[in-house]
């Protein structure tokens, strides 16, 4: 009786050669190489979408859905597609695609929002399901390779496993901390797209020299040239934010500050007491009736933008002290540099998160918080917690006031939460809004827009606050006590533990003006 050994000469299948030609190095850069591009890609594609979706959880999700689809499909397809033809023959291929579709992506996706926005959930899942699918493939046609016997198939699928996801890994946190902060998305992808191409080239050339390579070359040129002029471009591209600055044809100093298409702050460089978007001059007028005139303050901004605000009160205020918390590191750029932010004018601006910001905050130690980040049209929800109302009640002192500055729409669901949580934070709370939107039905639809809340340990003084509303011309009306009870209904307060921003917002809400 005989028995199959190491030694014997396999069934064909099981340790016959296959036709490879791919060394153990080859592999494991394709495979780590591909991998990469696949999370350069999908976190790339959040910051495209991000001027015409919004910087939301429901965006964020969509794009990683979407990529976490393209890896599944494009391993399955590139495995079964590698058992049926030469796997030689579909690295290539599967390169030089990826990276054509990569290269065009900045300005097919641009100029689809300027001119079919309708399709443009289409072209964007297209974009990051094209390339992701075939770069995932490449690691099932590298294995497929590699695999020479199937006694060391486990080595092999685990260490080409194990080599993609360290890829993945290294792809991810280049972008994040490195790729981003130094070069414009377009160019992030249309130098990946070229590596690919070049990847491509490489492959074929070894291979059987594709004609197909210098096709692919033009098209991530071209990709490059249509970038230049694609519309949607930006001033500068931050950490967060596609960036521009927009001067006002109607009076010369006056520059609008746009992130992600949304229009953040109004400065008048010449007059920083001119406030042009109503919200301003709502927090304005609260302020100024809560405190005495020209009495200099100390102040703590949640959010820097223009820094509208910290202007006012160092012109209307002289002595004033204003400290802000900008997590974005372009936008104070911005401010120094177009804006006209001068060190001596009181104001410190801190590149920091706002909650960790407020963490750093002498206790006692502010007149006013003023809450006014956003990221997209939502206020990033760990700022809008019971325990981060802890930390801004914790900061200010006794007669301290806390303004906020929201955006909601529809039924104002989240506006309402909000307004619970304060009211479990602060003895006084009340809503400024238009009469519109402070209604006794919780249910009443609203067109939405900018809502201001107002908090504090002392009683708010309704009439000097309306008096002042009603002098700077904002037509909104202010609400407290069992109006604003009746309000804000048996909505749930938000904590960290449970604080579903996004999902109260109305994803079908327009995008403000501010």
């Amino acid at each position: 009786m005989s028995s199959v050994t190491a030694s014997s000469s396999p069934p064909v299948g099981e340790g016959t050669p296959r036709d490879h030609g791919l060394g153990p190095r080859a592999a494991v850069v394709l495979v780590f190489g591909s991998s990469a591009a696949v999370l350069v890609v999908e976190i790339v594609a959040l910051r495209l979408l991000a001027p015409y979706l919004g910087l939301t959880l429901e965006t964020s999700t969509m794009v990683i859905g979407i990529a976490l689809t393209a890896i599944a499909v494009g391993s399955w397809l590139g495995g079964r597609i590698a058992d049926m033809v030469s796997p030689r023959r579909l690295i290539g291929p599967s390169l030089g695609i990826s990276g054509a579709v990569v290269a065009l992506t900045p300005a097919v996706l641009r100029t689809t929002a300027e001119w079919a926005p309708a399709l443009l959930m289409l072209i964007a899942s297209l974009t990051i399901l094209v390339p992701g699918a075939l770069l995932s493939a490449v690691t099932p046609i590298v294995t497929k390779l590699r695999l020479t016997s199937l006694a060391e198939t486990g080595t092999v699928v685990g260490r080409l496993s194990g080599v993609g996801t360290l890829g993945a890994i290294v792809g991810t946190v280049l972008t994040g901390f490195v790729l981003v902060s130094r070069l414009p998305v377009s160019g992030i992808l249309v130098g990946l797209g070229t590596l690919l191409v070049a990847g491509s080239a490489l492959a074929e050339w070894r291979t059987r020299g594709w004609s197909g390579t210098p096709a692919l070359t033009l098209v991530v040129v071209a990709g490059g040239l249509a970038t230049t002029g694609a519309p949607g471009g930006c001033d500068a591209e931050t950490k967060y934010h596609c960036a521009r600055v927009v001067a006002d044809p109607d009076r010369d100093g006056g520059r609008t500050l746009v992130l992600d298409g949304v229009r953040h702050s109004y400065v008048d460089l010449e007059d920083p007491t001119f406030l042009e978007f109503t919200y301003v001059r709502a927090i304005a007028a609260v302020v100024d009736a809560t405190f005495p005139e020209g009495e200099p303050l100390t102040a703590h901004h949640l959010g820097g933008g223009g820094l509208t605000l910290p202007r006012y009160l160092a012109a209307t205020r002289p002595g004033t002290r204003s400290l802000v918390s900008e997590i974005d590191s372009g936008v104070v750029r911005i401010d120094r540099e177009q804006l006209g932010l001068r060190s001596a004018a009181g104001i410190d601006v801190r590149v920091e998160d706002g909650r960790l910001g407020l963490r750093r905050v002498d206790t006692g130690s502010r007149d006013l918080v003023v809450g006014d980040a956003f990221g997209g049209v939502s206020v990033p929800w760990h700022l809008t917690t019971l325990e981060a109302m802890t930390d801004v009640r914790r900061v200010l002192d006794e007669d301290g006031l806390y303004v906020a500055n929201l955006i909601d729409h529809g039924e104002l669901a989240f506006a309402r939460a909000e307004a619970a949580t304060l009211s479990e934070s602060f003895e006084h709370v009340a809503l400024v809004r238009r009469p519109a939107d402070i209604g006794l039905d919780p249910t009443a639809t609203s067109a939405g827009g900018n809502l201001v809340l107002l908090a504090s340990d002392r009683p708010v003084d309704l009439g000097a606050t309306q008096k002042a509303l009603d002098a700077r011309g904002t037509g909104w009306k202010i609400a407290t006590g069992d109006d604003l009870t009746s309000w804000i209904g048996d909505v749930r307060p938000l904590t960290d533990d449970y604080a579903p921003v996004d999902q109260l917002l109305q994803p079908s809400a327009p995008r403000s003006n501010r």
